[in-house]
């Protein structure tokens, strides 16, 4: 298992070589040319060739062995509790397991699974900014877990809002999950959070655990969140004509999760494309849930909906990554200079059919991860949970 806890700053030159393919996380040009990566304290200082590049006095040197580098997967929709642990499913290591799956990054839709969770105004602040906190000093196989996500309940006003900005919130939990389901007092509160620099999102489709409630169309809209969260469903999706009326009648993240309606979520991205706003969409998983945890969830999500939905894998590998880390304002996401060095090394699945890696996931088939990299420390080898990659990548000094 990785190291749980980076508190020291990354220090170091790494150096990627021998690349297959780079892909970029960005949809204007998701793949680059270039065969070797550059990072310096954990943040990328040059991608190219290796001849062109400063490749001298590396601290370490990873050769690629002709595999794919992208960027370390973002999740855009977990229900973390604390540390390495969710009660909703009695399980430990869920989040190293995720790494497994490449994702480096996760952002919290809120710590609902909280046995006991407050729903008292000044409760739930403190459980927001412990969330916070501890996430903040404490990160599971080094994966950035951006917590502490206050559900909103009646009684919040401004005031509270700012106390959760000062103390460093910059998230809030799905709008809807909470006792506040009006569109009327959830867009108050929304621009409330907005005003003081906090992103919101927003439940979408029917009821997902107790306590919560349909949250349709008409919310949404009135409501206004930054992020339409889970349009195809967490767990059961809207009529399809809400669907497309959300996606035409704003310009919000349009979030497709593993752990809804699948054919919604085609259904939302097509209709994002119709718009010419791909850009928009952007991946999760809403896990942990009642139908568990999925450490290849986002893996899961790009194959199907390159292959279902018949676009090119390095297209839908940028939801989960540069669309994801704009919309979100994270630093990763990307591979590009000044970016955080957050890598995974994929391949094609042995035996699995295609042409090469990007074809095999166009064709509906999951890669293997063979090594992750977050600011630039190599955090896990081979995955445990993917299918095994016909090539690794290679730590050959360090």
């Amino acid at each position: 298992m990785a190291d749980p806890q980076t508190a020291a700053a990354p220090s170091g030159k790494l150096v990627i070589s021998n690349i297959g393919q780079i892909l970029s996380g960005d949809l204007a040009a998701p793949i680059l040319d270039g065969d070797t990566v550059v990072s310096v304290d954990g943040r990328i200082a040059a991608v190219g060739r290796f001849a062109e590049l400063d490749t001298d006095q590396a601290t370490t040197v990873i050769d690629a062995r002709g595999v794919t580098l992208s960027p370390g997967l973002i999740d855009s929709h977990v229900h973390p509790v604390i540390g390495d642990y969710t009660p909703r499913q009695q399980q430990i290591h869920w989040i190293d397991s995720c790494l497994h799956g490449g994702v480096t990054s996760m952002i919290s839709a809120g710590e609902v699974h909280m046995p006991g969770r407050p729903k008292d105004v000044v409760g739930l602040k403190a459980l927001a900014i412990a969330s916070q906190r501890w996430y903040e000093n404490f990160r599971p196989s080094g994966v950035k877990m951006h917590a502490g996500a206050p559900v909103l309940e009646e009684g919040m006003e401004e005031h509270d809002f700012k106390d959760l900005a000062d103390a460093g919130v910059t998230l809030l939990g799905e709008v809807g999950l909470g006792s506040v389901k009006a569109g009327e007092t959830a867009k108050k509160m929304v621009a409330w959070a907005r005003k003081y620099g906090i992103q919101s999102t927003i439940h979408t489709g029917g009821p997902s655990i107790p306590g919560s409630g349909l949250i349709d169309k008409d919310v949404v809209l009135e409501a206004d969140a930054d992020i339409i969260g889970h349009i195809n469903g967490g767990h059961t999706a809207l009529p399809d004509d809400q669907i497309t009326c959300l996606c035409e009648s704003c310009r919000r993240g349009i979030e497709l999760v593993h752990n809804g309606n699948e054919r919604a979520a085609l259904l939302a991205m097509r209709t994002a494309f119709e718009l010419g706003q791909p850009e928009r969409v952007i991946l999760g998983t809403d896990a942990p849930a009642g139908s568990g945890v999925q450490p290849l969830g986002i893996l899961r999500m790009i194959a199907m909906l390159s292959s279902l939905g018949d676009i090119p894998a390095e297209i839908a590998f940028c939801f989960a990554t540069g669309n994801t880390a704009r919309m979100r304002g994270l630093d990763c996401g990307l591979i590009e200079p000044g970016k955080a060095a957050d890598f995974i090394f994929i391949d094609t699945a042995q035996h699995a059919p295609g042409k090469d890696m990007l074809d095999s996931i166009h064709q509906g088939n999951l890669p293997g991860v063979g090594m992750t990299v977050i600011d630039g420390i190599v955090r896990s080898t081979r995955s445990r949970n993917t299918p095994p990659a016909t090539r690794l990548p290679e730590v050959v000094s360090s």
